[in-house]
């Protein structure tokens, strides 16, 4: 489908020194006027928005420096995912810094599940923690945020989930002692949509602040928050994209040895990586200590540090002969397990993708949101699976797991269908549940696992419209407009990713000159395209190679959707088309 919002695109082009193409692909992505294009282009760490604008921020750092200045124990209390890890390292060097009592705990996923509980508050009381401060949860945890104040304990909640309702639609806070989370609705904050990672990068701005710490030295962990985002796949509009455009320029300067060899591990060049490199290798890599194992791991990989780089956290390095070269060794080794341990999460996820598809084509498939029960599958693997299926399938999906004493689940959805608001209407049959519109968390008895599946049917308002997977174009664009310098331009508009795709072109009626399949797994190809002006143009296509070449060879032309790029070899640059989806005319 093609995108057809309207601007007087030359003005824009002349304005901002671009092509009127890519003031038509800005366009389409929803940023009007010079002001807000200026910042999409250009923006600024100084753009970024006052932390003191969101609720209850500067009573949250009040609370922690008082309790800095009477040296009592502080508990961060994270969670397990990519957001969860980064938020805990941010909380945990910003406090150090500022010169707390700090230690942290991140829930193991099996044991206890999502988010701070009751044995993790027993245990932080026991132990003589004074204060915890929550990060990436606790929105959600009503109950334990009360036993936690019953218990004589000082809480503090950061978190970016959407908020507890009532019956009335009116929001419930936990009765913590501060509560930080851009969608209450009495937060000013100008931007909701930012992780728990860029939550928690925000109180420690504030605590420097307050601190006396030079600005540098926050803006110096901004690569954690730029993780954090991507890898909760939060929408790269407005704050985000500075956060993360500049946090990907901050990777190379950071301190953590630890990043570092992950990067090298991954076999990455450390001054080129994208948010897709952050999304889909890096992010895996430090969400499988997670699933698999514990993320632990994943948190001290990052806290290993090095002495010699310029950063805020290098002072913090322990001084002792040898230290810094067995904290890098160690980083290399745990790096190489992540990467492991990653390799292992695709194979059992490979697996689980299977037995839900056949559980679909068997017995699910006229129901309008699929809910998998995978009792065998582990459950860390249940978000992913859902992902999965619902790309098959264009629905919502739930995939559950058997836990201990209960079923655990997690859901993907589609534009079209809110998950959370979904769940909402059927909480008298959860146990525990929370998340966004597009992703959620839950668990439920096993005997109701049915009744979840025929009333969130029930109440589904989608239609047979909404399943139809759509192909969103930027523009219609002759091969002819390509050149070296309009990739260039396109370039410019990264970071790519949710909320902000990578642009998608259109081009029908090419005669295909050439074509061979190229790679080691069958699934890459190489072709030469013709446009019915005589321009040529080398397309690549990642598809099932020889069933491709074999029906291109018969075909007389091919439409296609795509994105222009540059493809380099032994120090030659060509221009290519990356093909995204095609139709043959035979």
């Amino acid at each position: 489908m093609l995108q057809t919002k309207r601007a007087d695109f030359n003005a824009i082009a002349a304005r901002f020194h671009i092509s009127p193409v890519t003031a038509r692909i800005i366009r389409n992505r929803d940023v009007e006027g010079e002001k807000a294009i200026d910042r999409y282009l250009n923006g600024t760490l100084d753009q970024l928005y006052d932390p003191h604008l969101m609720k209850d921020m500067d009573k949250a750092a009040a609370l922690i420096l008082e309790k800095i200045r009477a040296g009592v124990r502080i508990r961060i209390v994270g969670d397990y995912d990519i957001d969860g890890v980064c938020s805990t390292y941010l909380l945990y060097r910003g406090l150090t810094r500022c010169g707390a009592d700090v230690d942290y705990q991140i829930p193991e996923r099996i044991r206890d599940g999502y988010g701070i509980n009751e044995s993790i508050i027993r245990k932080a009381k026991e132990e003589g923690i004074d204060t915890i401060v929550t990060c990436d949860n606790g929105i959600a945890a009503l109950e334990q945020v009360h036993l936690a104040k019953e218990l004589g304990m000082t809480v503090i909640v950061t978190d970016h989930h959407e908020v507890v309702r009532d019956e009335d639609g009116s929001q419930v806070l936990p009765e913590a002692d501060a509560v930080i989370n851009p969608h209450r609705d009495d937060c000013l904050y100008p931007f909701a949509g930012i992780c728990g990672g860029v939550v928690a990068y925000k109180l420690v701005q504030v605590l420097y602040e307050k601190n006396g710490i030079p600005e540098q030295e926050w803006k110096d962990m901004l690569e954690f928050a730029a993780i954090a985002t991507v890898g909760d796949v939060m929408k790269l509009q407005d704050e985000n994209r500075i956060i993360v455009r500049w946090g990907l320029k901050q990777i190379p300067h950071t301190a953590s040895a630890g990043l570092r060899a992950l990067v090298e591990a991954c076999g990455l060049d450390i001054y080129d990586l994208t948010a897709y490199h952050i999304g889909f290798v890096i992010g895996p890599c430090l969400n499988a200590s997670g699933r698999l194992k514990t993320a632990q791991l994943a948190l001290e990989l990052l806290l290993c540090e090095e002495s010699n780089v310029s950063g805020s956290m290098s002072g913090l390095l322990e001084k002792r002969p040898g230290s810094e070269m067995q904290c890098r060794s160690r980083a290399e080794e745990m790096a190489v397990e992540l990467k492991l341990l990653n390799e292992e999460r695709k194979d059992m996820t490979q697996s689980g993708m299977e037995q839900a598809f056949e559980q679909v084509d068997a017995e699910l498939a006229d129901d309008d949101v699929l809910v998998v029960y995978l009792p065998d599958c582990h459950e860390s693997l249940a978000g992913i699976i859902a992902g999965r299926v619902r790309e098959a399938y264009n629905k919502p999906s739930f995939v559950l797991t058997r836990g201990e004493d209960c079923v655990k689940g997690s859901g993907r959805s589609i534009e079209s269908y809110h998950m959370y608001q979904a769940l909402c209407g059927v909480q008298d049959l959860l146990l525990k549940f929370g998340g966004h519109p597009m992703a959620a968390g839950f668990s439920l008895k096993e005997e109701n696992i049915d009744e979840f599946r025929r009333r969130l049917n029930e109440q589904s308002q989608l239609t047979k419209e909404d399943f139809i997977p759509k192909i969103w174009i930027d523009v219609a664009m002759p091969l002819e407009y390509i050149s070296e310098a309009l990739v260039n331009e396109l370039k410019g508009l990264e970071p790519f990713g949710q909320g902000n795709e990578k642009p998608q072109f259109a081009q029908k009626n090419l005669r295909i000159r050439s074509v061979r399949a190229i790679g080691r797994n069958n699934n890459a190809v190489r072709m030469t395209v013709v446009t019915e002006q005589g321009r040529p143009m080398e397309a690549m296509v990642f598809t099932v190679a020889d069933q491709f070449v074999e029906e291109a060879k018969q075909s007389r032309s091919i439409d296609v959707i795509y994105y222009p790029d540059i493809n380099e070899y032994n120090g030659n640059r060509t221009l290519q088309i990356v093909v995204r989806a095609y139709k043959l005319h035979f």
